[in-house]
């Protein structure tokens, strides 16, 4: 079998449809079924830059497979994901990079050999959850786990915050609070170039014209609002963002910095707008966004509840990076207000690994708010940012 690494090949419409190993066997010469086999097995092949494990996955026109010389990492397990705050009602995870929240549609009828390949979050969290209460509980690990239900969702390389609930009246209840956009989201990306504070407002289509998602020039498709705050310069190469959602459209985030011409690190599907320079040799291995805050209002007390979550080590690493080739503006990394709060949240996780609240009230009371801080206009439904 003869194949160069790092070789991309892209999905036309002859390849539609095709199992990634009947794809992968017309595309590499002298390939036999179990060679291309193993190589998807062993985590050599990216889809649209998206690990990919499962032979049997079929390929839509317009994708990219692109084949490693190194096998990729394995992906996060149960162990991996931190429980932030956990009561009868709701979970609070800190996501790792490298997991989707919850099955695309196509995946729900999986069985469950093939789920385990690639588990989801929402399917690792019952585990962690049982995990958490054993250690948590005088070691005696609960003989159920519960699923949980999913309220709102992030990208795969996406890290931190995601909150999930624990009974369908906590998920009837949250899952308005995101449809109507009064929740707190506040996230921490590093993006090419210069970025400076303001307010992006656009509205999001799924096909602007090539097939992906983004901005349309005329007053259709879903209105999204991003507010936007540079923390740190590198130079004029480099910003570290803390992005505000005031909607939660799926990759609102990744399309309205791009469009700026300020594409995330690590972005492979979002490009700056055609004549704007925007290179990026960061050396980012994922798309450097992170859910540095999660706020909401508990669905039976009432109690508006606000988390954070430090920036994981790899986003550290290039910021350190960064700032050794490009030096700072407006203060070293280690004194920039983001580094302040990841420090705290560490600090934090060392003295309260979790929250734990009492178990609340079956009844909700009849004051129970459902606005909390940073409240928007309602619309919309729950997305992946």
């Amino acid at each position: 079998m003869k194949h160069s690494s790092g070789k991309v090949h892209h999905v036309s419409t002859a390849g539609q449809g095709q199992t990634i190993a009947a794809f992968l066997r017309e595309q590499i010469e002298g390939a036999s079924w179990s060679q291309v086999q193993k190589m998807v097995r062993m985590r050599h092949v990216m889809i649209h830059g998206n690990i990919c494990t499962d032979v049997a996955r079929r390929l839509k026109e317009g994708e990219v497979v692109k084949i490693l010389a190194v096998a990729a990492v394995a992906p996060p397990q149960a162990n991996d994901v931190r429980i932030v705050h956990l009561d009868d009602q709701v979970v609070v995870v800190d996501k790792p990079t490298g997991v989707t929240t919850t099955r695309h549609t196509e995946e729900l009828s999986w069985s469950p050999r093939r789920r385990q390949v690639q588990p989801t979050l929402d399917e690792m969290v019952p585990e962690t959850v049982k995990q958490f209460v054993s250690h948590n509980g005088g070691g005696k690990k609960p003989r159920r786990a519960p699923p949980v239900r999913a309220v709102h969702r992030i990208d795969r390389e996406t890290s931190g915050l995601v909150v999930f609930a624990r009974t369908v009246p906590a998920e009837r209840i949250l899952a308005e609070q995101f449809r109507a956009h009064t929740t707190h989201r506040r996230y921490l990306a590093i993006c090419v170039g210069r970025v400076g504070a303001g307010t992006i407002q656009t509205h999001l289509v799924r096909d602007r014209g090539d097939g992906r998602r983004g901005s349309s020039t005329v007053q259709e498709g879903k209105y999204a609002v991003t507010h936007v705050k540079p923390v740190e310069h590198f130079g004029d190469a480099y910003t570290l963002v803390e992005c505000q959602l005031e909607t939660g459209r799926t990759h609102q985030i990744r399309i309205h910095m791009a469009e700026t011409g300020h594409p995330v690190c690590g972005e492979r599907v979002y490009s700056a707008p055609r004549g704007v320079q925007a290179f990026d040799d960061s050396g980012a291995g994922r798309v450097l966004l992170h859910a540095t805050e999660l706020g909401f209002v508990h669905p039976v007390s009432g109690e508006t509840l606000r988390f954070s979550s430090p920036l994981p080590a790899d986003m550290q690493a290039v910021l350190h990076s960064l700032g050794s080739a490009f030096g700072s503006v407006g203060g070293t990394h280690a004194q920039t207000p983001a580094s302040q709060r990841a420090d705290q949240g560490r600090r934090d996780a060392v003295e309260k690994p979790a929250r734990a609240m009492p178990k609340a009230s079956r009844s909700p009371p009849p004051h129970r708010r459902r606005e909390s801080k940073g409240s928007a206009k309602p619309g919309g439904r729950r997305r992946r940012e």
